[in-house]
């Protein structure tokens, strides 16, 4: 039998039931967007691009406006830095040139008064000698008088303001209850003011000086204690004129520590309005051996400007003037606290030299070495006294 023969395959149809739902896994397909939609969707995707844009384009701006900001920030800082730094430098510059220049002024001033004074002692030598001369030729002259006439003639004597100064006396039991230690020379201690003595005649001598203030860098170191015990050990140098001047004429105290109760003003003689021999006070009789060839100039009359006083041509005068008429071969100044006030510095230019009393336990370091830069080099410090027990009972002082 072949394939003609047989039955052909039919696929057997079943009959479709109404009640029954056609089964569709597929979803439906939504309908296509219409060219106007597809229109409006691409301007509005156009639009929003665009926005973005502007908007990335805004903040890129807003980015560089800022680091511009910041630059020019930085920029104004550092410019005003550089501007504060070149001011600084200019101002250190000015504050040193002025500095430089008050010095140079200063050093011209204390080279001008050390010549001025230079020149009026080299005229007191030449007034002297040729006052000498003046001498020898009236006592030639009167050689000759007296061999022209058997006449005698008695020999004149010249005036000596020195040995006309009037005593003071002196207690002992005052001056031990103010520390003077050098007047009875019981405690140990009065060697070293020997000792002080002595090297200050030494360097006196070899250089031609007379006049050495006495100070402190402050208060309480004993100035005036180192004053006095100096001066009565300097008065049992028989051949040596001593004059102890009390220029500390904001607290004047030297007399109470030798005990004179009203020496006068000391101003008074430094204006000219008083004769140095109606002040001065040379040491009387006494029991301690200290010799009358030394003499003070006291004061108790407080001076409000004391400094401008001692800047006052009036006292370059009085002073020359009682070194050439006393001829003192040593002149001590009590000046005031030299970091306190300005009285040393006023009277640097009519000074030789100075002694510094330092106080153990008071004085630092640092005030010394500003006392010295204040001094400058053309004011020699000639010592510094180390006064270790200012203060304790006179049998503890050491130096």
């Amino acid at each position: 039998m072949n394939m003609m023969d047989s039955r052909k395959f039919r696929r057997r149809r079943k009959p479709l039931k109404v009640d029954e739902p056609i089964e569709d896994d597929l979803a439906p397909i939504e309908p296509l967007e219409s060219r106007e939609e597809r229109l409006a969707r691409r301007e509005a995707e156009a639009d929003e691009a665009e926005q973005g844009a502007d908007e990335q384009t805004h903040l890129d701006a807003v980015a560089s406006a800022q680091r511009q900001v910041e630059e020019q920030d930085r920029a104004d800082r550092q410019r005003l830095a550089e501007e504060q730094a070149e001011a600084e430098t200019v101002r250190i510059a000015e504050a040193q040139a002025r500095a430089d220049a008050a010095e140079e002024t200063r050093r011209s001033r204390l080279a001008a008064a050390r010549a001025k004074r230079s020149e009026a002692q080299q005229q007191a030598e030449l007034d002297q000698q040729a006052g000498a001369a003046r001498a020898q030729q009236q006592s030639l002259d009167e050689h000759t008088r007296r061999q022209a006439t058997p006449m005698p003639r008695a020999p004149v004597q010249r005036r000596d303001p020195w040995a006309e100064i009037p005593m003071m006396s002196v207690d002992l039991n005052h001056l031990n209850r103010n520390r003077v230690i050098t007047a009875d020379r019981l405690n140990p201690a009065h060697t070293s003011f020997d000792v002080l003595r002595t090297r200050l005649m030494h360097a006196l001598t070899e250089k031609g000086w007379k006049r050495v203030a006495i100070t402190s860098p402050g208060k309480d170191c004993g100035k005036t204690f180192s004053t006095a015990n100096l001066a009565v050990s300097l008065s049992r140098q028989e051949n040596t004129r001593t004059l102890v001047m009390d220029f500390d004429m904001r607290r004047p105290s030297l007399h109470s520590v030798m005990g004179v109760e009203s020496p006068g003003s000391l101003g008074d003689v430094l204006r000219g309005t008083l004769a140095p021999e109606d002040h001065f006070l040379r040491m009387g009789e006494n029991h301690f051996d200290a010799g009358h060839n030394i003499a003070f100039s006291m004061n108790t009359v407080i001076e409000p400007y004391a400094s401008e006083l001692l800047q006052d041509p009036r006292t370059e005068r009085a002073l020359n003037h009682i070194e050439e008429s006393f001829q003192p071969d040593v002149m001590l100044f009590d000046l005031p606290p030299a970091l306190f006030y300005d009285d040393v510095m006023a009277f640097q230019p009519l000074l030789d030299g100075v002694l510094l009393v330092v106080g153990g336990g008071l004085t630092t370091e640092r005030e010394i070495k500003e006392v010295e830069r204040r001094l400058g080099k053309d004011t020699p410090l000639l010592g510094m006294v180390l006064n270790k027990a200012e203060g304790a009972d006179a049998d503890r002082y050491a130096y």
